[in-house]
């Protein structure tokens, strides 16, 4: 299955809710440009990995370097619900520090109201 995105907006926060592969070529190129095509209106993101079912290295390191950017424009990307094979990634590339992750979108979206924006 390939990348599917939508997109909605939750007040000042765009949630892009993922479904299919996020992997090398086409769809890491499509999420990236997704990414900084919201990044002219928001710079608060929340990405709901629920209907990812598979991340590749190149799909990672695109996800890696798309948190670079927002956060270069101080802004932040939050992730909703890795399924376990994602959550296991991200543990093993110690990357579960680097990126927030929630239950739900509205846990993610109200984590913005916190204080834990950089800069």
């Amino acid at each position: 299955m390939t990348l599917s995105m939508k997109t909605r907006v939750q007040g000042e926060v765009v949630i892009l809710q993922c479904a299919g592969r996020l992997v090398y070529g086409d769809e890491s190129a499509a999420f990236r440009d997704r990414i900084k095509n919201l990044l002219c209106g928001s710079h608060q993101i929340v990405v709901d990995l629920t209907e990812i079912e598979y991340i590749d290295s190149g799909g990672l390191g695109t996800l890696v370097g798309q948190l670079a950017s927002t956060r270069f424009l101080r802004g932040e990307i939050k992730l909703v619900h890795p399924n376990q094979r994602v959550t296991d990634l991200l543990r093993r590339t110690r990357l579960d520090t680097v990126f927030k992750s929630y239950a739900s979108d509205d846990e993610a979206v109200a984590a913005f109201g916190e204080s834990d924006l950089p800069g």
